[in-house]
């Protein structure tokens, strides 16, 4: 029997140590009788020492720990009851006590077992990822309010640049408007008769107004560049004639200073492309203005190169060179700056505000393109730069040509809508000037009125008036009226806002103040025309097809990009006589058919065509009609009647250019 107890003792005490948290046994009194190896360990006291002392004086907090043991005997056991262990050296330990009962072999409670899981590392973890979470939290909290903070920053930037833009129009519309009198009456009093010195006065006064509006221009332009809110449009246009308009502005100074203007077009360039023509104007006319205000001798050089192109895009280098003073190595960084010329002396000498280069750095830059500049001092200056456009088939907006005063013309009659008596006085002496019979509205409401009354050919529409603005007026004359009336919108807001707002409203074209009286006149001229020919169009829709054989062909272009080379120009035309009956054949063939396809092909074959034997524009917009077509197989019946006219004209080119050919042979 001693035997078995001993070995049963020892089965205890080895599954008592086999435990590796702390294994205590109290008695009633609470005192320690027993422990494992573990208990040793964390406690860090010897058996000896550990044996018949207090339980409870182990513990951070005695009292919880008496009340774990007094739970032990109430409840006969107690789980995961959280407490803290402090060892000799006053190191702490997170346990979680376990307990029960331990009773003789009659059923008596000789005391406790208590085990003590360490949980020190998992409380660790546990607080440690409590902190994560609240870090988190507050990160969270923090980038939240950032959020909101650069949120509230964002919209107070987007008020700044609205009132800016707003204080830009204010400012503009403000100093234009006088400077749209001062100027316009000036040139007004100047082609009266006057004295000498009466001339040179009021032509000193136009020369300080022009570079004034130079000023206004500068500063506006590069406001509106630095803000970042300069949107470049994708619109088609004809750069060739874009180019030729800007050059025509410098040709009566160009004169004046006896300078050779010679420009270098391309020919590989296609007709038509896809760009922003205005601001590729305004580089052209900052780098122009450059070089003739420089140049006193010698020529100026206008270039456009093709340099590469695939089946989507075109690259284009353009390049103004002069024979001017040209600029110093050390300089030539400089001028790219803000209100900056090459040297100190510049602006005495040849005025100007320091801003056009800076101007023409920004806009080529911000298109994907960089500035260049080759001189050498004393003997002239190259610019140039690259832009990349797309390639279209859509028709370019008919450019606006300047048009030489026509005193037949003369029966166009022109409601002018403009609130400051000053700006109504200068209307009534240019439109006067023109011949044009003209009534004009103080407000919007006013003019809404004279309409319901009377017919007009054209609308010069304020857009900055009191109790109804040009704005306002506009849309009430296009969805309320449903009028077709041309409206030129007249602006001292050089901005893009408006002119933008102008389109999207109805209004037919815009003209800056101060007014180009040239400018005006042609913009006149040209919308009352085509508006006069869509009525006329729309009128005879159902009629006869009735084309007037006037001649339909114009060599200049081809003379022009052959070089006056006869044998070249017979050639190409040859190769039209013999590829567009054929053509005009299929692309009816087709249409009878259905066969869109072909259709497409022939129309992109003929479309090249009118441009290079000199034929109106409109036969080849037709054909960009009738290609679009074949793609979308819509308005069968209007491309039919498309179709018609293109064979009749295309008969008619046939017959002149068969007489022209003849004329060349016997040229050559």
């Amino acid at each position: 029997m001693k035997s078995a107890i001993k070995h049963d003792s020892q089965y205890t005490r080895s599954l008592i140590e086999a435990s590796l948290d702390p294994l205590v046994t109290i008695n009633a009194e609470g005192k320690i009788t027993d422990m494992n190896e573990a208990t040793v360990n964390v406690i860090g006291m010897t058996r000896k020492e550990l044996t018949g002392t207090d339980f409870f004086d182990y513990f951070t907090d005695p009292q919880k720990a008496r009340e774990v043991y007094q739970e032990v005997f109430a409840n006969g056991s107690v789980t995961d009851s959280p407490l803290c262990l402090r060892d000799s050296n006053d190191k702490l330990t997170d346990v979680l006590l376990n307990g029960s009962v331990y009773k003789d072999d009659c059923g008596n409670v000789m005391g406790v077992v208590i085990v003590a899981r360490d949980v020190t590392e998992r409380n660790r973890s546990e607080q440690e990822l409590i902190e994560a979470k609240v870090f988190a939290e507050m990160a969270s909290s923090v980038a939240e309010i950032a959020k909101i903070k650069a949120e509230n920053a964002m919209l107070k930037a987007e008020d700044a640049v609205k009132a800016k833009q707003q204080f830009l129009s204010n400012m503009s519309h403000e100093i234009r408007t006088p400077m749209n009198s001062i100027l316009g009456f000036t040139k007004v009093i100047l082609k009266t008769e006057l004295t000498a010195k009466q001339k040179e006065y009021l032509s000193a006064i136009k020369l300080s107004g022009d570079a004034m509006i130079v000023l206004i221009n500068d500063i506006l332009d590069l406001a509106q560049v630095d803000s970042g809110k300069m949107i470049f449009e994708e619109t088609p246009f004809r750069l060739s004639n874009s180019i030729s308009t800007m050059l025509h502005l410098f040709e009566t100074k160009i004169q004046e200073q006896n300078l050779k203007l010679v420009e270098e077009y391309d020919t590989r360039i296609p007709a038509v492309i896809l760009g922003d023509a205005i601001r590729l104007h305004q580089i052209f006319i900052n780098l122009v203005s450059n070089a003739v205000k420089f140049t006193s001798k010698g020529k100026i050089v206008f270039s456009t190169r093709m340099v590469r192109e695939d089946k989507e895009n075109i690259l284009i280098e353009f390049s103004v060179s002069d024979t001017g003073i040209g600029i110093s190595p050390e300089n030539r960084e400089l001028i790219f700056d803000n209100f900056q010329q090459a040297t100190n002396s510049t602006s005495r000498l040849y005025g100007g505000t320091g801003l056009g280069l800076a101007i023409v750095k920004k806009l080529v830059e911000s298109q994907g393109g960089q500035i260049n500049v080759y001189s050498v001092l004393g003997e002239g200056t190259t610019f140039s730069f690259s832009l990349n456009f797309k390639k279209t088939n859509k028709k370019a907006k008919q450019d606006v040509e300047y048009l030489e005063m026509d005193e037949a013309i003369q029966n166009i009659k022109v409601l002018v809508v403009e609130d400051i008596p000053l700006n109504q006085l200068l209307m009534k002496a240019i439109l006067d000037e023109f011949g044009f019979e003209r009534e004009f509205a103080e407000n919007g409401r006013v003019a809404i009125e004279m309409l319901e009354k009377n017919e007009y050919d054209v609308i010069l529409m304020d857009l900055q008036m009191p109790e109804m603005n040009g704005f306002e007026a506009t849309t009430h004359i296009r969805e309320v009226m449903k009028l077709s009336t041309p409206i030129i919108a007249l602006t001292a807001d050089v901005t893009t806002v408006d002119f933008k707002k102008c389109v999207e409203i109805g209004m037919n074209d815009y003209i800056a103040k101060p007014v180009d009286e040239r400018i005006l006149y042609s913009k006149i001229v040209h919308l009352v025309s085509n508006h006069a020919e869509q009525e006329e169009i729309e009128a005879s829709s159902t009629k006869e097809i009735v084309i007037e054989l006037e001649k339909s062909i114009n060599l200049e272009y081809l003379d022009r990009c052959t070089r006056s080379n006869t044998g070249l120009m017979s050639e190409m035309i040859s190769i039209y006589l013999e590829q567009t009956p054929p053509l005009i054949a299929l692309m009816k063939k087709s249409l009878n058919e259905k066969d869109w396809e072909s259709l497409g092909a022939a129309s992109h074959k003929m479309i090249p065509s009118f441009s290079i034997v000199g034929m109106s524009e409109e036969y080849e917009e037709m054909a960009v009609k009738i290609q679009d077509f074949a793609n979308s197989q819509h308005q069968e019946e209007e491309i039919s009647e498309m179709l018609d006219k293109l064979e009749v004209v295309c008969e008619q080119a046939y017959l002149e250019l068969r007489e022209e050919l003849l004329t060349l042979k016997m040229i050559k």
